[in-house]
């Protein structure tokens, strides 16, 4: 895996927000990631009629990390409307947890911070067969 580039990630995060549909917040989100082959993946916030109905950008992203062939997500880049680093909200932290992993980096305005920094006592895939144990 070559080095992160930081830049790439925030262009492709401002890039998808640029495509949210946010016409009832007005409150565009994009989020950029790079993945464990390399590629990098996107996505943006839809909003729905139905508030409760709508997705966040992360969701967007994760979809299309699986439809494009899955892997590890590396690195990540969320941005408002103004393309200022975002931190996903809690729902969204723990899908990138799932599909990262406690090392995934999340750009913030403080620099890059692991899942595991942003999701303390993080609940995984791994805490599923605890009973088993």
């Amino acid at each position: 895996m070559s080095e992160i580039d930081w830049n790439v990630l925030h262009n492709a995060a401002i890039a998808a927000m640029k495509n949210a549909y946010a016409p009832y917040s007005k409150f565009p989100v994009g989020v950029a990631a790079l993945v464990s082959d390399g590629r990098i993946v996107s996505g943006c916030n839809v909003e729905n009629a139905s508030y409760g109905l709508g997705l966040c950008a992360e969701c967007g992203l994760v979809s299309n990390l699986i439809a494009t062939g899955g892997g590890r997500l590396i690195a990540i880049t969320c941005v408002d409307g103004q393309g200022n680093f975002l931190a996903p909200c809690g729902r969204c932290r723990q899908l990138l947890f799932e599909h990262g992993g406690s090392h995934a980096l999340l750009m913030t305005d403080d620099g890059p911070q692991t899942m595991a920094h942003m999701l303390p006592w993080a609940f995984g895939p791994d805490d599923l067969d605890r009973n088993e144990r």
